[in-house]
Order: structure tokens, then C-alpha cells, then sequence
């Protein structure tokens, strides 16, 4: 008989798993899912309990062909995809595949990718745990059934090619729902006073108005302002009391999936998607030289705080021995998982804590040591002491206020020596002060506020709400948020979701029609409904017709019902060639103003909407006025404008008779060599401004900042770049390896720097 053989999810586990066992086991990857619902038709059989209709994925039949070819020479197979719902989905597809070999296939799994662990797993394998699959295969039916029945009822009201999906549209309304918000908010207007004092010694500090006339401040007006003002400022600010007590504050928890995508987001700018792909990487290893391939956490889907003992203990040694024995809490460090938590895996940390990232600094891409020291110092500082403080809180009375200071001092920093001080954790410090002691006022200041709108959903925030209101999971969170960009139904202004017009329509007309699967409360339930099934309490059939019961009748309803858009939805703006209102319509490029009058008028407009929602037609800036050239369709004037994703291209002024449009071209020849190409102005679906060759897809050169034909002098590329950076605008080397630079309007080649 041939080797045992170990089948995982990809190719980079492949050769990291080899790297330790050697050539005692054949090592295969199913390169993910083998096996899926077919893509052109629901292939659900509804009549026959929902029995679905697997396929081989388009594009897999050599992965597969290369697994019935190793399998037919094994003596036994070992499944060993990732350690979640679908990887026992993908180890059950496989199973499938694989059972005409004849020979014993069981199922192993592992939290990390080490030595120990791979071979502990070997010596412990089990049978698929069909209770885990058939939750991920109600959950994949679910899944389709709302995504077939309820997008062409999309297509037929709003858009063609749009679609509805069961977690997304939800995810979608509270985007919206907070837009909502932030429209019919009114803003209330207050007074804020900050009083500049000085004690008998220095420092000078800085106290707020906390109470006035025995109430907390409520001065909502210039008179009542002012009144307070002229009644506090003659009076003597005497010490009314001083607290001072002595804070410790504790370290957080390692990271789970959501905590891990919050994080990244927040102190790295990455997005969920970016976050997931990066971690996957270290988790399944990369090359670190001399060591060769080395994984570097454990799996990075799981909503469990736990920790294995050995890893503690490891944490242990690695404080004691480094920081000192001070740095190392009385007691071991234990966090408790939220309810509801899978606990089927670990937290994420590093496999080896005595890897620092400076170790593996000058080894990895500079996006996966960023995450790996961010996991790396998460963990470390959640099995450290906590850090200590000295608080002092000051009341000062004058006349009918009383103002508060507070004053911190860090007296040790436990955990914040590594994983770093917060915002609010820098010292704050005051004078000494004592009990009815006279302030000098140095400056009253009043400064009038309003009241400010709920803030739009950042990544960070919205990953937070979805996990808080129970909608979706770990490993859906990235998926979840990508496909609001996708499909053209939010995008982010600043780092924040505002709803596209044809997602606010979109979640408008599904929260009107389909009320169970818009509401949070129901999706979370659904979300419990299928852990019951991955715990064995409840039937996934069932679980199917209880949804289908009240969900097919309201698709008929739906289809009848539903307000139909396509023409247009409607606004208070009124066309100025022919009088008659303007519509919102939905086409190709993005969503635009169109008159009601189409086809006898066709006058077209961009907009914008005001903070209160309100339709404002946008008015056309200089460039779009200012003609290029004639058509080469039509004759008339060419001007360029801005598509709805950033970039400028050049378009005919008789749209939309005539659609003539074409890239902006930046007049830099492509640099690779046998392309006659020119680079142009692109962007992404997320907004980001790109150059590429015209000649795509057959030549996919591009590059992120404005090309320059001009050779680099110290390697061989044949342009430069111009890009804005915290010291100003550079032209720099595109070519990853050269660090080539200079200030924008030297030209001389020695000003190139290292």
C-alpha cells in the first residue's frame, strides 16, 4: 500500500505540513470548496425536503482529478481542511469524491499549524461530524433559496443584475437605518465653559463647568450663556474638594475574529477583507529563511477568548524572563467567551510567543508583520499585570458653578508597556491642591456646541454592531462587508458607509416586503437556529419549511406588490428645460438624475443629497465645462468628468444620444516591454485612483500613482511616479526593490536616497 494521505484546504498548508513530516505522508490540497450548488439554477430540490443538487465547482475538475489519483494510492485518507462549519463541509464534499477508493477516510483537525499539533491530530482522528455539515448546508440553502426568489423580483422593480441576500440585506438596513438617523437628527444647541486656573505651583490646568445652580449644566442659548458668564466670572474659584484614589486597569482579552478585524481597522486602517487575508497567511505559513516555511498563528476563525495551557504558560516565561517577574500578574489570566460563543477553537495568537515581531521584521511583507506584532502584542499584554494609576479629581465652586478637573499619573504600566498606551492613558497632571484653597483665573472661556448626529458605520463599528446583534459569524463578517461595496450598495466617505441611493431603495423595498428577513431579531434567531442544528437539537429540514412557510407566500406578494422604480424615483426636483419633475434613475455608470419627460426630455444631472436628505442637483465643475475636443461619434463637445468610483474619464456632452466615452490618458507609453499600450486613469469599486495599461487584459501593468516617462536612474524602469506623501509630493521608483526618490522639481540623479 501506498502512504497515508492528509488532504487540506491550500496549497500554502501543503507545503508547510510537508516541511515537518517529511515524505511519510502524501500532503494534497483541495484548493477550498470541491463541490458546490450549481451557479445558473437554484438547485434545490423544495418538493424532495430541500435536497440539493451538488456539482463539481466549474474550474476544479483537475483538483479533483488529482485527488481520486492520490487517494487511489493511499491507505488511508486523513481530511484536514480548516477547523470551522466549512471546513467539515469541504471534508464532507471530499469524502464524497473519495469513497469509491475504498480505503478508511477519517476526519482530523488542527488549531494551529505545528509539528505537535499536526501529529496529535493524526494519532486522534474522527469521523465528520455530519450534525456540524448538515448546519452549513442549511445555512448554504438558506442562503440560495433567498438569493434565486428574491433578486428577480429586484430585477423586475429596480435594476437588472442586482441582487438580495439573507445576512447582506440586513447588514445593508443598518447602514441605512443610521443614515436615517442622521437626517431627522435635530441638533440642540449648548454652552461649554472651560475655566484656565493656576494653584500655588505649577502646572496651570484646565476645569469644565459640571453643575450650575445645584443642576447639571443645561445653558442651551447666547442669553442664558451670557447670564451664566456674568455669574461666575466675578466670584473666587475656591477648592471645593479633592479625591484622589489610586486606579488599576486590566489588560483585554486576546483577539478573537471580530476584536482582530476591529483592531486592524482602527489601528492599521485595513479593512476586514484585508485583515482575513493576511491572517490566513500567517496561519497557513511563509517562508522566514533559514527557519523555511513557518506558520505564526493559530486559526483566525473562532469567537472564543480561551487559551491553551501551554501557551499561557509559555506567556509566562516569556514576561517573567523579559520584562520581569512585576510585569506578571498574581495569577494566571482567564477570559471568559460571550455567550453564545462556538469554543471550538482557541483565541488568535502567535504559535510561538518567542518569535517577537522584531524577529520576523525584515522577513515579512510589511501588511502581515503590521498584524502579526498587533496579534503578537495582544496576546502578550492579555496574560500581563494591569497597569496602575493615580487619579485626582478636583471640585472647584465659583459663585453658582462647580467646575471638575481630573488628573492622572501613571504610577506602573503593566500590559501598556507592550501592547502601548490608549488614547486617555497619557498623564494628565495637576498642581497640588487642598480644601478650600483660592484658584487664580487665568481665562473663562465660553464656547457654544450643537448636538451631533449618530456617527456612520466605520468597518470597526460595523463588524462590532453585527457581532453585538448577532448577525452572521467570524468567519462572515469580511464576506458580508465586501459585498456592500460590490454591489454598488454602500461606499466609504472617510473611512465610513454611506448607503449608494440604490441601496437605500434596495433596503427601502425588501424592509417594506419581506419584514422577517429584514429584521435583525429574526436573522439572529436564524443564527441560533442553525447552531441548534450543529449541536444536534434541531432538523435542518424542518428548520427549512418553518422559514419557507411564511417566506413563499410573501414572495407572491411581493411580486405583486412591490412599487416599481425602474422608471425612476421620484424627487422635489424640477427639470429646467421643460418644467416637469426630475426622477432618480439607476444606470450602468451609477445612479443620476433624470427628467420624468424621457423620451422628449432628456436632460440629465449628477446630485448630491443634503444632511437632511434632500435631493441637491450638482452643479458641474470647471473641468467637465471646459471642452477637449470634438466627438469623433457625434461632433460635439468632449469634457472630462468623474466616475462615481473617483477616477476622470472623457465623455461626449451629448449623452445620452450619444454614449461615446473613453479613459483619461495620462500620455505615458506603457513600460513593458513588447506592449504599445498607454497608461490611463482607472479606479476600483472602493474608490481607489489606479493607472493601467489600456491594452488590459492582455497587458495588466498599472501602478497607484501618476506615472512620469521618465527612467529611473539607479534600475532599469522605464517611468517614474508622483505621489503625495506626510512629507510632501515625491517622484519616486514604482519598482518594489528600489527605493529611488526625490523631491518633487529636482531632477538631478544624486538626489536619489536611500
Amino acid at each position: 500500500m501506498g502512504k497515508d494521505l492528509i488532504i487540506v484546504e491550500s496549497p500554502a498548508k501543503v507545503k508547510t505540513i510537508k516541511k515537518f513530516l517529511g515524505n511519510a505522508y502524501a500532503v494534497e490540497a483541495s484548493v477550498g470548496h470541491v463541490r458546490d450548488l450549481p451557479s445558473k439554477k437554484l438547485g434545490v430540490d423544495e418538493k424532495d425536503d430541500f435536497a440539493p443538487q451538488y456539482q463539481i465547482i466549474p474550474g476544479k475538475q483537475k483538483v479533483v482529478s488529482r485527488l481520486k489519483e492520490a487517494a487511489a494510492s493511499a491507505s488511508k485518507i486523513y481530511l484536514a481542511p480548516d477547523p470551522d462549519r466549512e471546513g467539515e463541509a469541504i471534508a464532507w464534499h471530499v469524502a464524497e469524491i473519495l469513497k469509491d477508493a475504498g480505503v478508511p477516510i477519517c476526519r482530523i483537525q488542527f488549531n494551529e499549524i505545528t509539528a505537535k499539533a499536526v501529529r496529535e491530530a493524526i494519532s486522534h482522528p474522527r469521523e465528520i461530524n455530519e450534525k456540524l455539515f448538515l448546519s452549513q448546508q442549511a445555512r448554504r440553502i438558506l442562503d440560495r433559496l433567498v438569493g434565486y426568489k428574491v433578486s428577480p423580483i429586484l430585477w423586475q422593480k429596480v435594476k437588472s443584475g442586482i441582487s438580495a441576500g439573507r445576512v447582506q440585506s440586513v447588514a445593508l438596513r443598518l447602514v441605512v437605518d443610521r443614515e436615517k438617523e442622521r437626517r431627522a437628527f435635530v441638533p440642540v444647541e449648548y454652552w461649554n465653559f472651560k475655566a484656565r486656573l493656576a494653584g500655588d505651583a505649577p502646572p496651570e490646568f484646565e476645569a469644565e463647568l459640571a453643575k450650575y445652580k445645584g443642576k447639571k449644566v443645561e445653558i442651551g442659548s447666547a442669553e442664558a450663556a451670557a447670564e451664566a458668564e456674568a455669574a461666575i466670572a466675578g466670584q473666587p474659584f475656591v477648592v471645593a474638594s479633592v479625591t484622589e484614589k489610586e486606579r488599576k486597569k486590566s489588560p483585554p482579552p486576546p483577539f478573537i475574529t471580530s476584536t482582530l478585524q476591529q483592531a486592524a481597522n482602527q489601528r492599521l486602517g485595513y479593512s476586514a477583507k484585508r485583515t482575513m487575508g493576511a491572517a490566513q497567511k500567517l496561519y497557513e505559513g511563509l517562508e522566514l529563511g533559514e527557519k523555511g516555511t513557518v506558520a505564526l498563528i493559530t486559526y483566525m476563525r473562532t469567537d472564543s477568548t480561551r487559551i491553551a495551557d501551554e501557551a499561557r504558560d509559555a506567556a509566562r516565561e516569556f514576561i517573567t524572563e523579559t520584562l520581569g517577574p512585576d510585569y506578571y500578574p498574581e495569577k494566571a489570566r482567564h477570559f471568559k467567551s460571550k455567550a453564545g460563543a462556538q469554543d471550538a477553537h482557541e483565541a488568535i495568537r502567535p504559535i510561538d510567543v518567542a518569535l517577537t515581531p522584531a524577529d520576523v521584521k525584515l522577513l515579512l511583507p510589511k501588511d502581515l508583520f503590521t498584524l502579526y506584532k498587533l496579534i503578537w502584542e495582544r496576546f502578550v499584554a492579555s496574560q500581563m499585570s494591569e497597569a496602575r494609576f493615580w487619579d485626582t479629581a478636583v471640585d472647584v465652586a465659583a459663585g453658582p458653578g462647580i467646575f471638575k478637573a481630573k488628573g492622572q499619573r501613571l504610577i506602573f504600566p503593566g500590559y501598556l508597556k507592550v501592547y502601548g498606551q490608549e488614547a486617555g492613558d497619557e498623564a494628565k497632571s495637576l498642581p497640588k491642591l487642598v480644601k478650600d484653597q483660592e484658584l487664580t483665573l487665568l481665562e473663562l472661556k465660553k464656547e457654544q456646541k450643537f448636538t451631533q448626529p449618530p456617527p456612520r458605520y466605520s468597518e470597526a463599528s460595523l463588524v462590532r454592531e453585527l457581532e453585538e446583534k448577532g448577525i452572521g459569524r467570524p468567519s462572515t463578517y469580511a464576506a458580508i462587508i465586501s459585498t456592500l461595496i460590490d454591489r454598488d450598495y454602500a461606499r466609504l466617505e472617510e473611512k465610513h458607509f454611506v448607503p449608494s441611493e440604490l441601496g437605500e431603495t434596495v433596503s427601502d423595498l425588501l424592509a417594506e416586503h419581506f419584514v422577517k428577513i429584514m429584521d435583525v431579531g429574526f436573522t439572529a434567531g436564524m443564527e441560533a437556529s442553525l447552531d441548534a442544528v450543529a449541536e444536534g437539537r434541531a432538523d435542518w429540514v424542518t428548520l427549512l419549511k418553518d422559514f419557507t412557510e411564511d417566506f413563499y407566500p410573501t414572495l407572491i406578494k411581493a411580486g405583486k406588490d412591490m412599487a416599481k422604480v425602474k422608471a425612476g424615483k421620484e424627487t422635489d426636483v424640477v427639470c429646467e428645460l421643460c418644467g416637469k419633475p426630475m426622477v432618480i434613475r439607476f444606470g450602468k455608470a451609477g445612479e443620476f438624475l433624470g427628467c420624468s419627460g424621457y423620451p422628449d426630455c432628456k436632460n440629465t444631472k449628477e446630485f448630491d443629497r443634503a444632511a437632511d436628505g434632500a435631493v441637491m442637483p450638482r452643479e458641474r465643475k470647471a473641468e467637465e465645462v471646459a471642452s477637449v475636443g470634438p466627438c469623433p461619434t457625434c461632433g460635439k463637445d468632449l469634457v472630462v468628468k468623474k466616475s462615481r468610483t473617483g477616477s476622470r474619464f472623457i465623455a461626449c456632452t451629448g449623452w445620452p444620444d450619444c454614449k461615446y466615452t473613453k479613459p483619461l490618458s495620462t500620455g505615458v507609453a506603457c513600460p513593458r516591454e513588447g506592449c504599445s499600450g498607454t497608461l490611463v486613469e482607472k479606479s476600483s469599486k472602493r474608490g481607489k485612483v489606479f493607472y493601467a495599461c489600456d491594452a488590459y487584459p492582455q497587458c495588466d501593468f498599472a501602478v497607484w500613482d501618476w506615472p512620469i516617462n521618465e527612467p529611473c536612474p539607479q534600475c532599469d524602469s522605464k517611468i517614474l511616479v508622483r505621489k503625495k506623501t506626510r512629507d510632501g509630493e515625491l517622484i519616486s521608483c514604482p519598482t518594489k526593490t528600489c527605493r529611488y526618490k526625490r523631491s518633487v522639481g529636482k531632477k538631478d540623479e544624486g538626489e536619489g536616497e536611500e
